[in-house]
């Protein structure tokens, strides 16, 4: 029987795996056995790092709501109240843009809420 050699298959999955961690530090990006240990840490930890994402921009955008809102000396808590008895449906994401966007179109909403 002929003899087989893997070379073509071992450096295939090599450069394959080496493609997945481009851009990590130190051995992890250069070596086989490190990038793989590093891939499987990595994708032990995207599923709760996804979740936790949606929270860190909810905790930004309440952050800058709050800020566009001390020059009308009013507070954050006080402001979603008076929006959800106005009835006015705006999220946060799209008050947080006009607060640090267009700070004239967040003046009306809070003049308008402040009513």
């Amino acid at each position: 029987m002929a003899r087989v050699k893997g070379g073509v298959t071992a450096n295939k999955r090599r450069k394959y795996i080496l493609e997945q961690v481009k851009g990590y530090r130190f051995g992890r990006s250069k070596k086989k056995r490190e990038a793989r240990e590093a891939i499987f840490h990595a994708q032990l930890h995207a599923f709760d790092h996804r979740r936790d994402k949606k929270g860190d921009f909810r905790k930004l955008w309440i952050t800058r709501i709050n800020a566009g809102l001390r020059p009308f000396e009013m507070k954050y808590s006080r402001f979603i109240k008076a929006l959800s008895d106005k009835n006015i449906k705006l999220n946060r994401k799209v008050l947080a843009t006009l607060a640090k966007d267009r700070p004239e179109a967040f003046k009306t909403v809070v003049e308008t809420v402040s009513k």
